[in-house]
């Protein structure tokens, strides 16, 4: 947010010192920022600091992809082991939700936006990157077999 000089009454060559602090005190009336800096945002966000985490999968669901696109993308429910939160985690690969069955454990990890969805998925911000402690590309690749419980 850029704070022009008529709102405040600054302006000259030793204004920059007010200027700045006048623009610092106003970005805490953005509410994710001051969640963020106050420490709420991670009590708050479904895995918290932690780069993964680990649950269980509760249904199978498709996710229509926003425009211009068209097309379903796989995805499943996850109920968190540590949070006990549900949260739903992309699953990436052509075909790789057939590896992925009910009640299976699987780790989930961001997309690397910062807890943003990614692209035209809408709403989804994690993906998913294990299933039963095997990695989804091994398995897709096929040099790994999925363990039976």
């Amino acid at each position: 947010a850029v704070v022009s000089t008529q709102s405040t009454g600054m302006r000259g060559l030793f204004a920059a010192r007010a200027l700045k602090l006048n623009r610092h005190k106003r970005s805490y009336a953005d509410k994710h920022l001051r969640r963020k800096v106050f420490g709420k945002y991670y009590k708050t966000a479904p895995i918290a600091k932690n780069p993964q985490a680990c649950g269980i999968v509760t249904e199978k669901i498709g996710v229509g992809a926003k425009q211009p696109n068209s097309a379903i993308r796989k995805a499943v429910r996850v109920q968190l082991i540590a949070k006990k939160k549900k949260v739903t985690a992309f699953v990436p690969y052509d075909g790789s939700l057939n590896y992925i069955e009910m009640n299976d454990m699987v780790h989930i990890e961001g997309f690397g936006k910062k807890g943003r969805s990614k692209g035209d998925i809408p709403g989804i911000r994690y993906k998913v990157s294990k299933v039963q402690n095997v990695s989804l590309r091994a398995l897709f690749n096929g040099s790994k077999e999925k363990p039976s419980r």
